[in-house]
């Protein structure tokens, strides 16, 4: 058999465009490829973030079925614990204050009582003297009232008005005829009794005045801060 150079070489050269031609298309489809499995992977537009459910039913291919969210009347909702009553074993008893110490530790109220035959009025605290004073004491036919009163006014440097002549001595004089202070415990509407300073100090420890109760200056600014409004007086004969 004869060899034909010219006609193997166009044989060869047809080949060859033959064979890269096919390169180029093969080439044209991996390039194709490669630029839809890109664009597979890169979205066109931004998608929102996937839930836990839909992840959860991409993993397990199927729809989960939502749970209802519990409410009030759910049984685990229970109400609150009711407080564990103590064990009488061990638990330790309230402390008791006897009667007489809780009325002992009750302050009690400050009270007079007035001894007309005594002649002192005695400064009580219950059933204890805290202090005594001498006093002056209505004359025959102005005796003091007797009974149980109780302290209705408290005047620091009273004033005075004469019942007989209407003299009027004005407040804020201690030498003045009530003195330094005045303490009322008696009334008829009218006119007043009470105890009360006085300038005539030899008077005092005696039956002297129209019904009050005359005291030293000094003694009636002492018994004035320990009193208070309604405080109890006791005229005693």
């Amino acid at each position: 058999m004869s060899f034909n150079l010219s006609r193997h070489r166009s044989l060869i050269r047809r080949g060859l465009k033959a064979g890269f031609g096919s390169l180029l298309i093969g080439s044209l489809g991996v390039s194709l490829g490669a630029t839809s499995a890109i664009a597979q992977l890169s979205p066109t537009r931004e998608q929102p973030p996937l839930t836990l459910r839909e992840l959860l039913e991409r993993l397990n291919n199927r729809p989960i079925k939502p749970v209802a969210e519990p409410t009030l009347a759910d049984p685990i909702f229970t109400a609150p614990p009711a407080a564990i009553p103590p064990d009488p074993a061990t638990a330790q008893p309230e402390s008791s204050i006897p009667l007489e110490d809780a009325e002992s530790a009750v302050e009690q109220a400050v009270s007079l009582r007035l001894d007309l035959s005594d002649r002192k009025v005695y400064v009580q605290r219950g059933d204890t003297v805290e202090a005594s004073f001498p006093v002056a004491v209505g004359k025959p036919g102005w005796e003091t009232p007797t009974g149980e009163f109780e302290v209705f006014s408290q005047i620091t440097e009273p004033g005075w008005t004469s019942p007989f002549d209407g003299a009027v001595v004005p407040p804020g004089r201690s030498d003045g005829p009530l003195g330094a202070r005045w303490i009322g415990f008696w009334t008829d509407g009218t006119n007043e009794i009470g105890f009360h300073g006085t300038p005539n100090r030899e008077s005092v420890g005696t039956a002297a005045s129209h019904g009050c109760v005359r005291m030293y200056n000094e003694d009636i600014r002492q018994m004035f801060d320990m009193v208070a409004m309604g405080a109890s007086v006791i005229v005693e004969p």
